[in-house]
């Protein structure tokens, strides 16, 4: 990073920045790609792109985009979100329910069905992903509704990994994808936005509406770059993963085993659970009723051990609905 060839990113485009464009439109098989700094000024910036007010979209439930973003789908892109319950499975939806959202247009003062926004792999279903077909049929439902196609790819490696394919194969005929740098490849921070070059060149200038141009954005472009060499790796992290949901099964705990790198771990009370955890140095999130561990890159074979020693001694305590 301290040694990055950089200019002014927001004079005349910076060579680190560039080159990680580059790269990361040639991998997931897109015409064009611009470095925002976070994944969810991306998604905002694409929905920017395909929406307009009056404009409703489509997403699975408990989507990034419907959940974890601030409401900005509808507070600056002006789109109408629109839930699908999951019914082809865990964070899944199906080609018919799509054709069914969409309907047919009506009059003029109704809200028009314009955008499926999909996300690969699903973070609050546990890390679960669209096959390759199952991608293929959403993308082939939402064109004959007349629907534009968003991908929320943050982590779209981990699906293309748990499938052996490339990550193009998961973006095929979409308009823009969004991957991230940072979940599970480490980056510091950056995101990028993949699409047309057109596409490109308006959400350049949504970027800088957003206040997200950059100087010498190559000092985290390198990040990005170096990030990237992880991802014949990532197959390790679905290990750990496995590692660790096994454990937790062993200490009698009902639980699924991890598709890619997340488990959720159901339990009585998140709260207690998560306080209890801390008192031993382990950290977690919640999702829902589940605590969320996601194996990563700073995680070795024998860290997993580790944790799985410091639980052990709670497992009762875990179980405890704790003080209503």
């Amino acid at each position: 990073m301290a040694a990055a060839d950089v200019a002014d990113d927001v004079l005349d485009y910076d060579p680190t920045l560039a080159r990680l464009e580059i790269q990361v439109a040639e991998l997931l098989g897109m015409e064009a790609a611009l470095w925002v700094p976070t994944g969810c000024m991306g998604n905002l910036i694409a929905l920017m792109l395909h929406l307009e007010r009056g404009d409703r979209f489509f997403a699975p439930a408990q989507a990034h985009v419907l959940v974890s973003e601030l409401g900005t789908a509808a507070w600056l892109a002006g789109g109408m979100p629109e839930p699908l319950s999951w019914e082809g499975g865990p964070g899944k939806i199906t080609p018919q329910q799509v054709r069914r959202a969409a309907g047919q247009p009506g009059p003029y003062y109704v809200l028009r069905s314009r955008l499926l926004c999909l996300e690969n792999t699903h973070n609050f279903a546990g890390g679960t992903y669209f096959t390759v077909a199952e991608h293929h049929d959403l993308v082939q439902a939402a064109r004959e509704s007349g629907l534009r196609v968003h991908l929320d790819g943050a982590r779209i490696w981990h699906a293309a990994v748990a499938q052996k394919v490339t990550p193009a194969a998961l973006t095929e005929g979409v308009d823009t994808v969004q991957v991230c740098l940072s979940k599970g490849l480490g980056a510091p921070m950056g995101s990028l936005l993949c699409g047309s070059k057109p596409l490109m060149e308006t959400a350049r200038r949504l970027r800088k509406m957003l206040g997200g141009g950059v100087r010498q954005g190559g000092i985290v472009g390198a990040a990005g770059i170096v990030a990237l060499d992880y991802l014949p790796h990532l197959e390790e992290d679905h290990a750990k993963a496995r590692q660790l949901a096994e454990g937790l099964q062993r200490f009698g705990f009902e639980l699924a085993l991890p598709p890619t790198n997340i488990v959720l771990l159901p339990v009585p009370s998140v709260p207690m659970a998560v306080t209890l955890l801390s008192e031993v140095g382990i950290r977690v999130t919640s999702v829902g009723a589940s605590l969320r561990f996601i194996a990563h890159r700073d995680h070795r074979s024998e860290d997993i051990k580790e944790a799985l020693q410091r639980m052990e001694p709670l497992v009762d305590r875990l179980r405890q609905r704790g003080a209503e």
